[in-house]
């Protein structure tokens, strides 16, 4: 049996049980409540009887004028009674609705009365089961002769009894029934709360939610229809950097902005990349149906830092190959220059151009090139000036920079200044400034390496200096965009710098973005 109807006829018991219960309690209160009232209605028959001085002088006098059943009839019969029986000291009866009984002794025990005390109970006489009251009779002197008895038919106190009992039962039974209503109802709200699943069924979901929750190594956070938060793992806590209580609304949680929408609006949503505190994070968005119902939705959420770690890793690696690349090219052809010169017997023009190449490297990165002594810096930059170059740009390295020693976290330091150089690169293709440049200048003071990037573009509008360190925002329009800026933020204070914007556009020049990042030199001269 399932427990939804277990439930039910248990309620629907516990309710019959009840209801029975109090209906047989206001039974038994109603049987003695009525068995009294007759009995003080007998009882007071009895008083108004015995009240009469002619009927105590008459039993006194044996009654030899009959003058005491005529009076007893009459009473019985304005009363409607069973009995009025009025017998003299001896307990003989002197009336009684039976004339046969005249003058035989009672069947039920006098003597309470005849010792004066007024009695009230329900016995068993000639005339049957009846609530009876005596009282004592007294002659006009005040001396006891006699008793009278007045009974009512015990059936009366039953028909009474089951005309109430009825009564009752117009109310008791559409409460039963209400009862019985309501237990269904109640069944029904279970059933449908419990999406028809059984206790069992739902222990073993609990078990294996808990089990799947804080088994994997991803994030969960689920909400319901009414965007409050139902689930939070804690691996969710640990990518997120904050505690989420469930019942929380997801309106009130403070995230990033493209996880905040992606978590308060409905839809799929496939490997959306955000950054949340330090971390680079994947989410993914699935709705949550049984049964055509609607139960919310659930995001994942993949930790990415290490993959993008490994990508930076790759960039500046890649950036490194393909100016060495450049390089090999570089110093070939400088080779056949040379070969060709001795092989025409150009011996002094020989000797000039090793010259000029030894006096310093002819390179594409400006005068400021010269100041750089960190392979990492010189490769990165090699690859982004061949890039820049591409998209009709120049990138140069300005005078002022100035870095001896060598870079010891290229990772970071090539995230910080390759986003800040793809933006200023963008911006200064799209520009209205013609030539179209870059500036880079790099200075570093003991361990801290200062970097200033300028551009040629259009700046940074007002309306968006404070926003654009937000994922998602971009000054230009277009699928994922709006996510260097923050990438950069985030790995400069990693380092426990910063990066900010400086200048959002003056008449000479466009954006200028400057970042300090500690302790990323090794500070050797």
């Amino acid at each position: 049996m399932r427990f939804a109807r277990q439930v039910l006829l248990l309620q629907i018991g516990v309710v019959t049980l009840v209801v029975g219960v109090g209906f047989a309690l206001v039974g038994w209160l109603l049987d003695r409540d009525l068995e009294l009232q007759f009995g003080q209605r007998a009882l007071s028959v009895a008083r108004t009887v015995a009240a009469d001085v002619e009927v105590g002088d008459a039993v006194a006098r044996d009654d030899p004028d009959h003058l005491v059943p005529v009076r007893a009839e009459r009473v019985r019969q304005a009363t409607r009674a069973l009995f009025v029986v009025v017998t003299d000291q001896a307990g003989i009866r002197l009336a009684h609705p039976s004339p046969d009984q005249i003058g035989q002794r009672v069947s039920t025990d006098p003597s309470g009365a005849l010792a004066g005390n007024e009695v009230v109970s329900v016995e068993e006489g000639t005339l049957g089961l009846s609530a009876r009251g005596k009282v004592p009779l007294r002659d006009h002197t005040g001396a006891i002769v006699g008793e009278v008895s007045v009974g009512f038919d015990a059936e009366d106190i039953n028909t009474s009894l089951l005309h109430l009992l009825g009564l009752a039962g117009l109310y008791v039974g559409p409460a039963l029934l209400l009862g019985v209503a309501g237990s269904a109802l109640l069944t029904r709200l279970l059933k449908r709360r419990t999406l028809g699943l059984e206790p069992h069924e739902l222990a073993g979901l609990m078990q294996e939610r808990e089990a799947v929750l804080h088994g994997i190594g991803e994030g969960v956070l689920a909400v319901d229809t009414g965007g409050r938060v139902t689930v939070c793992n804690q691996e969710a806590i640990r990518l997120l950097g904050t505690r989420i209580q469930p019942g929380t609304s997801a309106e009130d949680l403070d995230l990033p902005p493209r996880l905040h929408a992606t978590l308060t609006t409905s839809g799929r949503v496939d490997n959306l990349i955000t950054v949340a505190g330090e971390r680079v994070l994947v989410v993914n968005r699935r709705e949550v149906r049984r049964d055509g119902r609607d139960l919310g939705g659930v995001l994942t959420l993949r930790d990415r830092t290490d993959l993008e770690t490994l990508t930076r890793e790759l960039d500046s690696v890649r950036g490194l190959t393909d100016a060495l690349r450049a390089q090999r090219h570089e110093f070939a052809n400088r080779l056949h220059t040379l070969s060709g010169l001795l092989q025409t017997n150009h011996h002094q023009e020989a000797v000039d151009y090793l010259q000029a190449l030894a006096s310093g490297p002819i390179a594409p990165l400006g005068a400021g090139g010269e100041a750089l002594r960190d392979p990492y810096l010189l490769a990165f930059l090699a690859a982004k000036t061949a890039a820049a170059q591409e998209k009709g740009v120049a990138l140069l390295v300005g005078e002022g920079s100035w870095v001896p020693g060598r870079v010891v976290a290229p990772v970071e330091v090539t995230t910080v200044l390759g986003n800040l150089v793809d933006n200023a690169l963008e911006a200064a293709r799209l520009g209205g400034r013609r030539p179209a440049e870059v500036e880079v200048e790099l200075l570093a003071d003991a361990t801290t390496l200062h970097l200033t990037v300028a551009d040629t573009g259009d700046g940074v509008p007002r309306r968006l200096q404070d926003a654009i360190w937000a994922e998602g925002v971009s000054t230009r329009d277009g699928a994922d965009r709006g996510l260097g800026l923050a990438l950069a933020r985030q790995a400069a204070r990693g380092l426990g710098g910063e990066v900010r914007l400086a200048e959002n556009g003056e008449p000479e020049h466009g954006a200028v973005f400057v970042a300090r990042l500690p302790e990323v030199l090794d500070g050797d001269r």
